[in-house]
């Protein structure tokens, strides 16, 4: 949607300019990277682990020996380490709790007895949101009830977490401003990309669902939402609102001012998000609506199914919905899809709940990633699974405070360096960090801390995060990066090259890797001493 490589009018004076930050960015390139011979399994090797003894540059090591040698003063270097994408993320849940009920005051929504923004006036008990602004305790109050802030003994997290989104849901209707305050701390955390999750057209796309009705045949299911325009006049609404959330983003900002906000540098893409514990027919018009959209419109790249994977409808329609993915798949096989999988842990759900999830949303449902994945190992044949998605280059999104919260899964618990060992591409992501009072940076942290993992592999973890985003154009890096090390496709290798500044010139991904890249020069140059 904003994309923030600039882009010149003459296309010859734009060739220059790449060739010179081809030349420029070359030498970075040369000294970061991996030699490609070294630490590289064989291609057969899909059990194998990612090249953890990889090569690494004397700036790599002087990074490396500070970290391990400044343990207590780590803040700035997880702040400031490249950290490419977020690929996991909730609009909603991202923004930070005080600029929600900032929204609120600003939008005059009172707070009643339960903590939840309600349409004014405020009757029984209920209090403006604007007494936030004056009223310390009240803050407090709403923070505790709208994050996982000292949230009260005796909730779960599971519980507790999932309830935050009813109460502050009525502050969420400005989609541009929320955008502007998440791309804020993207920025803030020498981040480059954002995948965040939204609702297109939710009203229009229920209507619809509703008036069709459920047909198991889901090829005539969908020639009815086809019928008389119907889908695409939602796929149309749902531009619209891009284009007023675009315009709000930038107002709010000031990116056309002479002194824009660091969020204007982010760039960004929609993840039309479907709400799985619905009636069928809601979640594939959601699903149809979702693919249709990001074939259409380049501002949406794929769609996820999002509310508890506990839920009752989840749970009961889960093998239906990724048959659902499955055909729809076939119908727009251009759009993307990532799916929540494996998002349980034993007590939680029946055992049998636990052993097929991952399994039939990369195989059924058509998924290139996965978020969470918590439940690996409780899956039918999961090594297979895990051999299968590194093969195929499935990546997982893993939000480690998330987890944790959630459902109190962390440490040697957690499958993360399970995933590692068999190659499977991991991406350190946020979920909903408004929600968790945390940030990227924080989940940098707590792998390096957690897996004990050096420089590097926090380099290369932050590699695969743009890697495996939904960003068109070719990669700068050559196939299956984790297991067999991030070197630059053959286009790049030498300096000053026509070729590859064609390959920047004409791939959105690969421009933000390169850029990536001189970041992370810039970074290490600071720990030369």
């Amino acid at each position: 949607m904003q994309d923030v490589i600039v882009k010149s009018v003459h296309r010859s004076s734009r060739t220059r300019r790449l060739l010179t930050a081809a030349g420029l960015a070359a030498t970075a390139l040369a000294t970061s990277l991996p030699a490609a011979s070294a630490g590289t399994p064989s291609a057969g090797g899909a059990s194998a682990a990612p090249p953890a003894s990889r090569p690494t540059t004397a700036a790599e090591a002087r990074t490396a020996a500070w970290l391990e040698a400044h343990p207590d003063a780590t803040a700035r270097f997880f702040r400031d380490l490249p950290k490419g994408g977020d690929l996991h993320n909730h609009l909603s849940g991202a923004v930070r709790t005080e600029y929600l009920i900032q929204l609120a005051a600003d939008d005059g929504l009172c707070i009643d007895v339960t903590m939840t923004a309600v349409a004014p006036p405020c009757a029984g008990g209920a209090r403006p949101a604007a007494d936030a602004r004056t009223d310390a305790d009240f803050r407090q109050e709403i923070i505790r009830a709208w994050s996982m802030q000292d949230f009260p003994e005796g909730e779960s997290g599971h519980d507790h977490f999932f309830a935050t989104f009813g109460k502050f849901g009525a502050a969420t209707s400005h989609t541009g401003k929320m955008l502007a305050d998440v791309a804020g701390t993207a920025a803030a955390q020498n981040q480059s990309y954002l995948e965040t999750m939204v609702t297109p057209a939710s009203t229009g796309a229920k209507k619809l669902a509703d008036d069709v009705g459920w047909d198991a045949d889901l090829a005539a299911l969908h020639r009815k939402l086809l019928a008389g325009g119907r889908l695409d006049q939602l796929v149309a609404e749902a531009g619209r609102s891009a284009d007023t959330a675009g315009t709000e983003f930038r107002e709010t900002a000031r990116c056309a001012s002479a002194r824009p906000a660091p969020a204007c540098r982010i760039t960004y893409r929609w993840i039309s998000q479907v709400s799985r514990n619905s009636a069928p027919e809601r979640v594939f018009t959601q699903i149809a609506l979702g693919l249709r959209l990001a074939e259409r419109d380049p501002r949406f790249v794929a769609v996820n199914l999002v509310q508890p994977e506990d839920g009752e409808i989840s749970l009961r329609d889960y093998r239906l919905h990724m048959r659902m993915l499955n055909y729809l798949h076939g119908v727009y096989p251009r759009a993307h899809i990532t799916l929540h999988a494996g998002e349980l842990v034993p007590g939680l759900v029946k055992p049998e709940d636990l052993t097929f999830h991952i399994d039939d949303a990369v195989r059924t449902g058509q998924a290139e990633r996965i978020g969470h994945g918590v439940d690996l190992v409780h899956e039918d044949d999961w090594r297979r699974l895990a051999r299968d998605m590194a093969r195929r280059q499935i990546a997982v999104e893993v939000p480690l405070t998330s987890n944790a919260q959630i459902l109190q899964v962390e440490g040697a618990e957690h499958p993360f360096p399970v995933y590692r060992k068999y190659g499977v591409p991991v991406v350190l992501s946020t979920d909903d960090p408004g929600v968790s009072r945390g940030d990227i940076g924080q989940e940098y942290n707590r792998a390096a801390r957690t897996y004990g993992l050096g420089y590097p592999e926090l380099k290369d973890l932050a590699r695969a995060s743009l890697e495996y985003a939904f960003l068109p154009g070719r990669s700068l890096w050559r196939p299956d990066p984790v297991r067999k090390g991030f070197r630059p496709v053959q286009e790049c290798e030498a300096p000053q090259s026509a070729r590859c500044a064609r390959l920047l010139e004409n791939s959105t991904k690969a421009r933000l890797e390169w850029r990536q890249e001189q970041a992370f020069r810039a970074f290490e140059a600071r720990y030369t001493g």
